[in-house]
């Protein structure tokens, strides 16, 4: 969170949210004055936030039903996007990431964490994992620009971009 600038106040998304661990986190980090998307494709998991975020008494989280093609985030609304081991699920993330684009306001972020490809430390199988090579061409040809890598992560990359001009 700290990576993309998230505080207090800030409007982010939690992109292929599933269960909502991380949801939870960047509502809390946002605060009552922030607002957080939670967003998925599968209606069981956009169900299983709605009850950990009434559990948690959580009045800052939108739920978001998406599409494939289209997460369905309003338009130039977003200071950052968090999109955590989803990647290899996207079925066009270069489509996906273009409808993302969207949503970002002129300075907003979004990074992308996946575990490394080479296969070290726990993780997904192999087959599972996304090269980072892959993740640049998509966002490159989905009009994002690289800003950074992030190092912090032992088994995982994290990159962070911006919206292209």
């Amino acid at each position: 969170m700290d990576a993309l600038g998230i505080a207090d106040g800030a409007a982010v998304a939690d992109l292929g949210a599933g269960g909502g661990w991380f949801t939870i986190r960047l509502a809390r980090r946002v605060g009552p004055n922030g607002r957080v998307y939670a967003e998925d494709i599968q209606p069981q998991m956009i169900e299983s936030i709605q009850r950990r975020v009434e559990r948690e008494g959580l009045k800052n989280v939108t739920l978001v039903h998406g599409t494939a093609t289209d997460p369905r985030l309003p338009p130039a609304a977003l200071d950052a996007v968090l999109i955590v081991e989803t990647f290899s699920e996207m079925e066009d993330p270069v489509t996906l990431l273009r409808n993302l684009a969207r949503s970002l306001k002129p300075r907003g972020r979004v990074g992308i964490i996946e575990f490394k490809a080479d296969g070290l430390g726990p993780g997904p199988a192999l087959e599972e994992r996304v090269d980072e090579r892959h993740v640049l061409d998509a966002t490159a040809r989905a009009g994002l620009v690289l800003l950074r890598r992030e190092t912090f992560l032992r088994y995982q990359y994290m990159l962070v971009f911006g919206p292209g001009s």
